[in-house]
């Protein structure tokens, strides 16, 4: 048995030694003049420069670096600017070189292998998408269309402060406006509620998962040797997750079908159309430049959900330090005056119009 032991500490031994030598002496020649570089790490790269805090680290490294670096996040190769003008150089002289942006497991699995809008590589597919959210599904005609949805949402947030305030409870302002800016969202999307409806808890907790999923660290996609083993439970959670999220989808996107389809036949009045329904109409629109499949209808609809929520955090958390400074008063001016209501009311849907598919729009090019 002690035999045994050493044979495995031996070779042990003799494969770090060959990782070692490898990542030391088996370097790719190539005449490409790369960036300055700090002294990288076998398998980690220059992971553990990046701790505690990433962006205040590389602050520090492009200091003595310069403002153009090359770093390697464990096997993965990047390039980080640190100056307006290396920026510019990248995201704009240089903008077809670095429009794609990097795959992870988590986002391909759950866009259905990028087939979305946000991660799918650049080319004919996201340049027809881009156009169609800037002038079918973000633009302002849509926005302008689906107005009702907005006032609705605001009166009934307007409400529920007018009652609060009248029987002196306290409320989460923070909270609150994450709701409104989630329905209106939600609604505008595909005629769901977040709050107050069958399933609405199911939609919430989706779009809190697959953005927290999306956002963590994974091992697969920056460790070479890793990149086909699960060793943080990943793939189990990330199935699990997109079965939900495509159960949901698949049954919202049977209530609209039968819905048009009985619009169709005039069996239902009209009403105003979501951007599902208008994904819908391109989907089966012959003469569409590109059609869309079912798998980009619902990766679309999950990248709405996912920018909706991040941005609507944001908003919230900056907009609740603002209302906190000016404490809501026992009796709003709007209560018992349906003129003074419909005022506040155009006055905040300024504000959501602005900051509604435009957040979602902003959340989607950030991505």
């Amino acid at each position: 048995m002690a035999d045994f032991q050493g044979y495995i500490v031996l070779f042990l031994i003799w494969l770090i030694s060959i990782i070692v030598m490898r990542a030391i002496f088996a370097r790719p020649k190539t005449n490409i003049r790369l960036p300055p570089s700090p002294i990288a790490l076998p398998i980690l790269g220059h992971l553990h420069l990046l701790a505690p805090i990433p962006h205040q680290a590389l602050h520090k490294l492009s200091q003595r670096y310069g403002s153009l670096m090359y770093i390697f996040l464990g096997s993965v190769p990047c390039l980080v600017a640190s100056s307006a003008e290396m920026a510019k150089e990248l995201l704009k002289t240089h903008e077809t070189s670095f429009s794609d942006r990097p795959q992870s497991v988590a986002v391909d699995y759950l866009t259905y292998g990028s087939q979305d809008f946000s991660f799918s590589p650049y080319g004919p597919y996201w340049k027809f998408m881009k156009k169609l959210c800037m002038t079918e599904l973000l633009g302002g005609r849509t926005l302008d269309m689906l107005l009702p949805v907005r006032q609705d949402e605001i009166r009934r947030l307007l409400q529920f402060l007018a009652k609060k305030a009248k029987v002196g409870e306290a409320v989460d302002i923070g909270g609150e406006l994450m709701s409104l800016t989630n329905n209106v969202i939600s609604r505008m999307t595909m005629s769901q509620r977040c709050t107050e409806s069958e399933g609405a808890g199911d939609i919430k907790k989706l779009v809190q998962e697959t953005a927290e999923l999306t956002g963590k660290f994974n091992l697969s996609d920056y460790i070479g040797f890793c990149k086909n083993l699960d060793l943080q439970g990943f793939k189990k959670r990330l199935k699990e997750v997109r079965d939900r999220f495509d159960a949901m989808m698949e049954r919202i996107i049977k209530e609209h079908e039968d819905a048009r389809r009985k619009k169709k036949m005039g069996d239902q009045d009209e009403k105003s159309k979501d951007l599902l329904d208008i994904l819908l109409d391109i989907s089966e629109d012959k003469a569409s430049e590109m059609r869309l499949t079912v798998e980009n209808i619902k990766a679309f609809i999950l990248n709405c959900s996912d920018a909706s929520f991040v941005s609507s955090y944001k908003t919230a958390s900056s907009k609740k330090s603002a209302v906190t400074r000016r404490p809501l008063p026992k009796s709003l001016p709007f209560h018992n005056n349906p003129i003074a209501e419909q005022q506040l009311i155009n006055q905040v849907n300024n504000h959501v119009r602005a900051s509604g598919l435009d957040c979602t729009r902003c959340g989607l090019a950030s991505y």
